[in-house]
């Protein structure tokens, strides 16, 4: 079940497909100019999302760039990962993607457990990478919070649990949901209640033990990075983007005032501008020598 939002008809067009167990859309650009390769942009969702919560951004990105969303591994209609699945699993799924849409490089953007495919991809294939932004990420928890997303982790079984897509939602949106979430909060809801339970298990537990996946690592990341959050977000929280960004060469950080964890579908006005701003420069500071590397090669 999609979101209800926006309506379908505000959305363009695009071209869904399944390919080696992926389903995935790609929505061509607007403009001549971002039909070349370069200006691509992939959108990856988070746990117990699909592709089509980026609704929001779709209409936005294509104005400049060619947009490519995907189903992540035990998600919407892609295939399940593997029983104990690692980050470099769900990296590879993306650059498997590319190589089947002749896509060289892109500029990669996840949401919360997206975010983190989204830096493992950036740091095992930085030659495909043309910028990234970490949305919503985790990182570095401190023993509190790590041992709450462990707890919520060991819960998880091959039945879905309505109780804890309740609970999912109160952390997300607030308890009560205000009334201004409310349309999408039942939206999101809706997406949780769809998504596969063992895919959702198996990716849980991964996203629940990799906050500290790229501590140490994002020295080595030399692509334009954002580490965008929302003020509101205590689970993926400002200091944790503040810290990713001081690590990162030429990352920055944006915190939202009063956005939370949801905040691609609550705020898409202002993650867009954000969104938009970041890219575009991004895109503008690409070289034309920024070569791929060929099929199959990794780098990191």
């Amino acid at each position: 079940m999609k979101p209800d939002l926006p309506p379908e008809s505000a959305v363009p067009h695009g071209q869904r497909a399944r390919t080696a167990g992926t389903c995935y859309t790609v929505y061509a650009p607007q403009s001549t100019r971002a039909a070349r390769g370069r200006d691509t942009v992939v959108l990856i969702h988070g746990v117990g999302m699909n592709q089509s919560v980026w609704a929001p951004q779709i209409a936005a990105l294509t104005a400049s760039f060619r947009v490519v969303v995907y189903d992540m591994l035990g998600h919407g209609d892609s295939a399940l990962p593997s029983a104990e699945p690692t980050l470099d699993e769900y990296a590879a799924q993306l650059a498997a993607l590319l190589d089947t849409l002749q896509i060289e490089h892109a500029h990669v953007v996840g949401h919360s457990m997206g975010a983190l495919v989204a830096l493992e991809f950036a740091l095992a294939y930085p030659q495909r990478t043309l910028s990234v932004v970490a949305m919503n990420a985790v990182y570095d928890r401190t023993p509190a919070q790590r041992e709450a997303v462990m707890t919520r982790a060991n819960t998880l079984g091959d039945v879905r649990a309505d109780a804890g897509v309740d609970l999912t939602l109160s952390r997300w949106f607030g308890d009560p949901v205000p009334a201004h979430l409310s349309e999408a909060a039942r939206a999101v809801r809706a997406l949780l209640l769809a998504v596969d339970p063992v895919g959702y298990a198996r990716t849980y537990r991964l996203f629940a033990s990799s906050d500290d996946a790229h501590v140490g690592r994002l020295a080595s990341l030399t692509v334009p990075a954002l580490f965008l959050t929302g003020a509101g977000d205590p689970n993926s929280s400002a200091r944790m983007s503040e810290a990713m960004a001081a690590a990162t060469p030429r990352g920055r950080a944006e915190i939202l005032p009063d956005a939370r964890h949801m905040m691609n579908v609550t705020d898409p006005q202002r993650v867009n501008a954000s969104l938009l701003a970041f890219l575009a420069e991004a895109s503008a500071g690409a070289t034309a020598t920024h070569a791929a590397p060929t099929t199959g090669e990794r780098h990191g």
